[in-house]
């Protein structure tokens, strides 16, 4: 019997129905992040107010609800693995979509948890860092001019990916640029 603060189970229970049991418990518990965040794009896109509503709804704080529809929003469905936890996906959200496919297949073919998936990204930055780094010198500076409205849109839309202004920028033409070729 299921309760929202329990789960009781008969006296004696073969050990095959137990795990049966925890494999269902763990697929619904694992799918959850991923349902909230598509719960949280349809409503940003059919009812105002969606967070202040989610927060009352589900008892979540504002940040916990943006991320989960952060990383749903990088990883439409057809590219969610069903291998790896939500959180792996979480950890590769931030990378153009070439890039997150490239290290969920490694994630999947080599099994790595959550934790060494992030150790491994986190030595790949650090070696690409010290390695092609671009000295001040070499970095190019662009200044675009924009209409207020454009500014304020483009900021909304940065916001909904909780990214600064800049950043949203850049991975917006990254992703444009791996399209284009």
């Amino acid at each position: 019997m299921t309760r929202r603060t329990s789960l009781t189970l008969p006296a004696t229970i073969p050990l095959d129905e137990w795990r049966r049991i925890g494999r269902q418990i763990f697929a619904i518990s694992e799918s959850s992040t991923w349902w909230l965040g598509d719960w949280l794009i349809y409503g940003q896109a059919n009812y105002p107010d969606r967070y202040k509503r989610a927060i009352t709804e589900t008892g979540l704080d504002y940040q916990t609800l943006r991320n989960y529809a952060w990383v749903a929003r990088q990883f439409p469905p057809e590219r969610r693995r069903d291998t790896v936890s939500f959180q792996h996906h979480a950890e590769l959200a931030s990378l153009p979509a070439g890039h997150q496919d490239e290290w969920l297949d490694q994630a999947e073919k080599s099994g790595w948890s959550r934790n060494e998936l992030r150790n491994r990204l986190k030595a790949s930055r650090k070696a690409l860092r010290g390695s092609s780094a671009p000295k001040p010198d070499e970095v190019l500076r662009l200044q675009v001019n924009v209409i207020p409205d454009q500014q304020q849109r483009w900021q909304d839309a940065a916001a909904t990916t909780d990214q600064d202004l800049l950043t949203w920028i850049a991975s917006v033409l990254d992703d444009a640029s791996d399209r284009a070729s």
